[in-house]
């Protein structure tokens, strides 16, 4: 038992090394090197979605330890400007959110296997959307600039880095997404918080150091569907990244591992994603959702 185990702890050990690059043959190359021993994507899916499909069949082939390297554009400081004023969501239309990779229920991806621990399942599903989130970033980095995202900002919400010493800053986003990725590295990568090798266990504070990464991860998810949106539709990469945010809303809803008073401003696109994809059906499409206005804007 105890070499199934050290096998098992072994694969996990593995490395990966990734440099992200914003076209989808990259994105395809990249993801295809997370998962080598997936199961062979649909005959009839397109090529650049075979990544995700053999994503989503593996279950627990993770590989944890990935490195993280992403070139960034600009370091430009914040010139103090107010976010734009809000602009109607393309991405809760439905012309949008019905193209996903996969429809099936997301949620038996997520749900704890029985012969699997718990701080085990968690950290490689954590470990693995930290990869793949920094990879979907990757693909529109060009496009994230300090000129363009003077402030991290999603629907009326700025959010503001918080340093080790509590110390709150206004960052430009490609500096925020900096800061968020290079401290999800440091942490899945510590020996001590995410241990890989049999007979470690796990710190007391492994729980709140994941919730501490998932709700920097849904910051850059969320910034990536209010402000670069229309860049993913271009790249024709927008079924990927309703994929992977369904995928990981519901895991995190699974573990309640965000405040659901954190993720609220996505709830409208949340509760489409995460509900089946209709059958189509010969009448005309249903209106998209009205989303509704906010006149504030909130600082976190």
């Amino acid at each position: 038992m105890s070499e199934q185990r050290e096998k098992e702890r072994g694969l996990q050990r593995a490395t990966a090394s990734i440099v992200p690059r914003p076209s989808t043959e990259g994105l395809l190359q990249a993801w295809v090197r997370f998962f080598p021993s997936c199961e062979q994507p649909k005959p009839d899916t397109p090529s650049t979605l075979d990544f995700f499909i053999r994503f989503l069949s593996s279950r627990m082939r993770f590989k944890r330890n990935g490195s993280y390297t992403l070139n960034r554009k600009s370091k430009t400081k914040p010139n103090g400007k107010k976010p734009p004023a809000e602009e109607k969501k393309q991405y809760v239309e439905p012309e949008f959110t019905k193209i996903r990779v996969v429809d099936f229920d997301l949620k038996e991806l997520v749900v704890l296997p029985r012969e699997i621990d718990l701080n085990e399942w968690l950290a490689s599903n954590t470990t693995t959307f930290f990869n793949l989130i920094n990879l979907q970033y990757s693909t529109i980095s060009e496009f994230c600039t300090g000129e363009t995202c003077q402030a991290m900002t999603a629907c009326s919400t700025i959010y503001y880095w918080y340093d080790e010493r509590g110390k709150k800053t206004k960052c430009t986003a490609p500096q925020y997404v900096d800061f968020v990725m290079s401290l999800c590295q440091k942490l899945v990568t510590d020996e001590e918080i995410f241990p890989t090798k049999y007979g470690k266990e796990f710190p007391n504070s492994f729980e709140s150091l994941v919730k501490k990464i998932c709700r920097y991860l849904f910051h850059v998810l969320a910034h990536l569907y209010w402000a670069h949106f229309k860049e993913t539709v271009a790249l024709d990469l927008h079924g990927h990244l309703n994929t992977l945010y369904a995928h990981f809303i519901v895991f995190v809803r699974e573990f309640n591992l965000i405040d659901p008073k954190e993720t609220c401003i996505m709830d409208d696109l949340s509760e489409i994603l995460c509900s089946p994809v209709p059958a189509p059906a010969p009448s005309a499409p249903a209106p998209a959702p009205s989303p509704s206005s906010q006149n504030h804007v909130t600082e976190r």
